[in-house]
């Protein structure tokens, strides 16, 4: 049993919820309080994003957080750093890396993997790693007892949705819609036929992301979903945050709304 299965299996029918932040934005220093700070406002998993330079399938907000964090001096590296300072004092908060896969073959599998299971990460998501091209990263990945999430898209196959369910691990991200990350066109209906025809191909948690941006519009895609991500719209709320105090009172108050209606399903 990993960490992230205990989590789902703890939740039971209680929805995940599960912020996404860019490593180093606003700033590097923030990044660990606000890694507590989410947690101390409901987050049941931490998607931490790993900064790079051509984000392809982020929105224009998450691509200038990327952008500003590496500014900053923020790598693959010191986001294994950061995760390894969070683990200092919660050794209970799953962490998914979240990011592409230029940086990791920059280090190398074995030391990427090897580093950032050391640091305290639960699993990987990476967007341009597809299950047909992944089986030496999930070699790895296995001798370290993390997990690689696959995303399912609205335009996946059959096929490929059984392909994938085959060899995803920890949960199946599901993109709630046809662009990128904090898109506004979501259709909760879509979305919930959806995951009801994939819940019928995998007994793993579902959880949706891509367009959910505030308290209805994760209450609307949690009908019969396990959980929801949310990203772009936590860190549009960051941006010009430089005060410690003023950046994690944003994210409570960001937060806990969520949580909130979320709980009450």
């Amino acid at each position: 049993m990993t960490l992230l299965s205990d989590t789902f299996k703890r939740l039971h029918a209680k929805k995940a919820l599960i912020p996404f932040i860019t490593a180093g934005y606003p700033t590097p220093q923030l990044t660990v309080p606000m890694m507590h700070c989410l947690v101390e406002n409901g987050a049941d998993v931490i998607e931490l994003g790993m900064p790079f330079s051509d984000p392809m399938a982020d929105g224009p907000v998450i691509q200038k957080a990327s952008e500003a964090a590496i500014k900053q001096g923020v790598d693959l590296r010191k986001t294994l750093t950061m995760v390894a300072e969070f683990r200092e004092t919660n050794e209970h908060t799953p962490v998914v890396l979240m990011g592409y896969l230029n940086p990791v073959e920059s280090m190398g599998y074995e030391v990427f993997i090897k580093d950032a299971a050391k640091a305290g990460v639960n699993a990987v998501l990476l967007v341009d790693s597809p299950p047909e091209e992944s089986a030496e990263l999930q070699n790895q990945l296995r001798k370290h007892h993390l997990q690689q999430i696959f995303l399912v898209a609205p335009t996946t196959s059959h096929a490929r949705q059984q392909l994938i369910c085959q060899q995803a691990a920890g949960f199946i991200y599901y993109v709630a819609l046809k662009g990128v990350t904090g898109s506004a066109d979501l259709n909760p209906e879509t979305v919930n036929s959806h995951i009801q025809q994939l819940k019928q191909l995998s007994e793993l948690p579902i959880v949706v992301g891509f367009g959910v941006k505030d308290a209805s519009s994760a209450v609307a895609v949690a009908a019969e979903a396990d959980g929801v991500v949310i990203g772009s719209a936590l860190i549009k709320t960051l941006e010009g945050s430089q005060d410690a105090q003023e950046t994690l009172q944003k994210v409570a108050d960001f937060m806990c709304p969520i949580r909130n209606a979320l709980d009450s399903l």
